[in-house]
C-alpha cells in the first residue's frame, strides 16, 4: 500500500489524514488542540521566529508534524507523499523560507530594510530538502501557491473551494480561526485581508475553552431561563446534553454525556443567546456571582465575554474594512461564505446575530476545512496541483493589510468600546459614520443558512479519530541559577521544568510566548535567556 498524508497546519494546531494514495481512500485522522509554536497567535509565533530564529521555529514544526505521523501508524519509510495547506506564514515556517517580507508592513519599511518577497509558489521536493524531514527517505512534500505572498495557500483553498470565483453576487469569505483569513468579491475584483482575531474563536484564552474536539461545548440554548448544552460527541457530532441553572450551576435535566470545556462556536453562541435573553449586558454577565455556569462545573465569565468581544469585533472590523476597499457598503453584500472548525461548528443565524456576518446577507453557506481539502486534492493529483498555480495567477486581487489599513484601525477601535466598554450600538453606528467608513447595522429577521457539511472534518477514516492534547514539541536548555523555581511558579500554564542539573524543558505549545515572558522577568538578568533555547530533537 502507498501512503500520504495530507496536512492543514493551523495557527491553532494541526490536522492530518492518512490516506491511500492508490485508491485515495481516507484511513485515519489525527489532530492537534495547539500550534508548536509559543504564543496564541499568528503575530506571536511571528515575534518568536523573528526574534529567536526561523531555524528554532522550523524545528518545531517539523517535529509537530513528524509526531504526527507516528500518530497516524506511519512508519518513515513507508510514506510516499506529503501535502501541506495553511496561511504563508505557518508553511514558510515549516519550509524554512524566510518571513520577513511578511513580518513587516508597508513598502517603505521593506525598502528600507531591504526586505524581499520570497517566492510562494507551488512546488514539488523531496522531504530531504527539508530540515527535519530527510527521515522520509522516500517522500516528495507538496506544496500548493499562495495567490500573492501575503496571501497565502488557505486562501486560495478559500476561494476556490467555497465557488467564490463563480458567484454573481457581491460575497465575502471568510475562515473563521485564530488568524481569519476573509476575501470579498465585488465585479470580479478580489479584496483579501486577515483579521488576527486571536483564539477566542477556537476556544483558548477562554477560562474553559478547547479547540474543536469530543466532548466540549459546541452550542448553547436558553429552555425557560435555565441553559440546555449541546455537546460534540467522539465522532464529532453535536448531541443535545444537560439542561443547567445557570446562575448557579444545578443540574435540571441530566444526560449522560460528559464536557470537559467550550469550544469556539459555544463562546459564539453562549454570547448570542445570552445578549438575547438579557442576561449578557456588555460587558457584563447579569447573574448573582457575575458567572454562567454550564455542564460539568464549566464556567463562562466576564473576561470571557471581553476575549470573544473583540474576537467578533475583529472580525466585523475586517468586513468593514474590505467593503470600504472596495468602495461599497456593507449592505452590499449578499453572501457569506463560513469555513474551517469554527465556521462549521457554529450556529450560522447566532454568528450573523452577533455580527460575525454582515447584517444585509441573503444566504450563508457553510463549507468545511476547505485547506485540509485542498491538501488531499494536491497529495492525490500533481495536475490539480498545477491547476491551481494557473488560477492563482489569473486571480485579480488586491490585499488590504488590516496592520496599516486606517478603516481597520477606526472601525476595530469602536469594536472594542462596544464590546469591552459597553458603548451602545447606536453610538457605534455613529461614529462609524462620521469617519466616513461604511455602515453596519443589525441584522432584520434570519439568514437562510446552507450547510454543505455536519462536520469540518467529514469523513475520519476506518481508523477513526485521534486527538492530540499535547502536540510534544520541547525547547530546551541548560541554565546554572540560584535553587529558587520562580520562573516555574510564574508560568501561568505550568509549560516550565528544570532537573537537578539544571536543564530547562519548556513545552513549547503550552507557552504563551511573547505575550507573557514572565519566565524572563522572574529571573537574575541573564540566567533565563530565550536565545539559548534548543529545540529538542525528536525521531520520526
Amino acid at each position: 500500500m502507498k501512503l500520504g498524508v495530507a496536512i492543514d497546519i493551523g495557527t491553532s494546531g494541526i490536522r492530518a489524514q492518512k490516506i491511500d494514495l492508490e485508491s485515495g481512500d481516507i484511513q485515519k485522522t489525527v489532530i492537534t488542540l495547539r500550534n508548536p509554536l509559543p504564543g496564541a497567535n499568528v503575530m506571536d509565533h511571528l515575534d518568536f521566529a523573528i526574534t529567536y530564529g526561523l531555524d528554532l521555529a522550523q524545528g518545531l514544526h517539523v517535529n509537530a508534524v513528524k509526531h504526527v505521523i507516528e500518530t497516524l501508524g506511519i512508519k518513515p519509510e513507508e510514506l510516499e507523499r506529503m501535502a501541506i495547506c495553511g496561511n504563508p506564514i505557518q508553511l514558510s515556517i515549516f519550509q524554512g523560507i524566510p518571513i520577513d517580507d511578511l513580518a513587516y508592513a508597508g513598502e517603505r519599511k521593506k525598502e528600507k530594510l531591504n526586505i524581499k518577497d520570497q517566492e510562494r509558489n507551488a512546488r514539488i521536493i523531496d522531504c530531504s530538502e527539508i530540515k527535519g524531514l530527510e527521515v522520509y527517505p522516500n517522500s516528495k512534500l507538496v506544496v500548493p501557491p499562495a495567490i500573492r505572498h501575503e496571501v497565502g495557500a488557505d486562501a486560495l483553498a478559500l476561494i476556490i473551494k467555497s465557488g467564490f470565483l463563480e458567484t454573481k453576487d457581491t460575497a465575502i469569505a471568510t475562515d473563521y480561526g485564530t488568524n481569519a483569513e476573509m476575501a470579498l468579491i465585488h465585479q470580479g475584483t478580489i479584496y483579501t485581508g486577515s483579521a488576527a482575531a486571536g483564539p477566542a474563536l477556537e476556544g483558548q484564552q477562554i477560562k474553559y475553552g478547547k479547540l474543536a474536539s469530543p466532548f466540549v461545548i459546541s452550542d448553547v440554548e436558553f429552555e425557560n431561563g435555565n441553559i440546555r448544552n449541546y455537546v460534540l460527541d467522539e465522532e464529532m457530532n453535536t448531541v443535545k446534553a444537560q439542561l443547567i441553572n445557570p446562575n448557579n450551576g444545578d443540574i435540571i435535566e441530566e444526560d449522560s454525556i460528559k464536557a470537559k470545556g467550550i469550544t469556539g462556536t459555544g463562546v459564539i453562541a453562549i454570547i448570542e443567546a445570552g445578549m438575547k435573553n438579557g442576561i449578557i449586558q456588555l460587558p457584563k454577565i447579569n447573574t448573582p456571582d457575575h458567572i454562567l455556569y454550564l455542564q460539568d462545573k464549566i464556567k463562562f465569565f466576564e473576561k470571557d465575554v471581553e476575549a470573544a468581544g473583540l474576537a467578533m469585533g475583529a472580525i466585523r472590523a475586517g468586513h468593514l474594512a474590505l467593503c470600504n476597499a472596495a468602495g461599497i457598503e456593507v449592505a452590499d453584500v449578499k453572501k457569506a461564505y463560513m469555513s474551517g472548525a469554527a465556521g462549521t461548528y457554529m450556529d450560522a443565524v447566532k454568528a450573523h446575530q452577533v455580527g460575525m456576518v454582515p447584517y444585509n446577507v441573503d444566504e450563508v453557506i457553510q463549507i468545511g476545512n476547505t485547506s485540509l481539502i485542498v491538501a488531499k486534492e494536491i497529495l492525490l493529483s500533481e495536475e490539480r496541483l498545477w491547476e491551481l498555480q494557473e488560477i492563482a495567477a489569473k486571480i485579480v486581487s488586491n490585499h488590504v493589510m488590516f496592520a496599516t489599513d486606517q478603516a481597520f484601525k477606526d472601525a476595530y477601535i469602536q469594536e472594542i468600546s462596544y464590546w469591552s466598554e459597553g458603548m451602545p450600538f447606536k453610538m457605534l453606528k455613529k461614529f462609524l459614520k462620521k469617519k466616513g467608513l461604511p455602515q453596519i447595522d443589525l441584522p432584520e429577521g434570519t439568514t437562510k443558512v446552507t450547510k454543505v457539511v455536519e462536520k469540518d472534518i467529514p469523513i475520519l477514516g476506518d481508523e477513526g479519530l485521534e486527538v492530540l492534547e499535547r502536540v510534544g514539541t520541547y525547547l530546551t536548555m541548560k541554565v546554572t541559577c540560584p535553587e529558587c523555581p520562580k520562573c516555574i511558579k510564574v508560568c501561568p500554564n505550568d509549560a516550565i521544568t528544570i532537573d537537578e542539573e539544571g536543564v530547562v524543558m519548556i513545552s513549547s505549545d503550552l507557552c504563551d510566548g511573547a505575550n507573557c515572558k514572565r519566565c524572563i522577568n522572574a529571573c537574575p538578568k541573564d540566567t533565563f535567556r530565550w536565545e539559548n533555547l534548543t529545540v529538542l530533537e525528536q525521531s520520526a
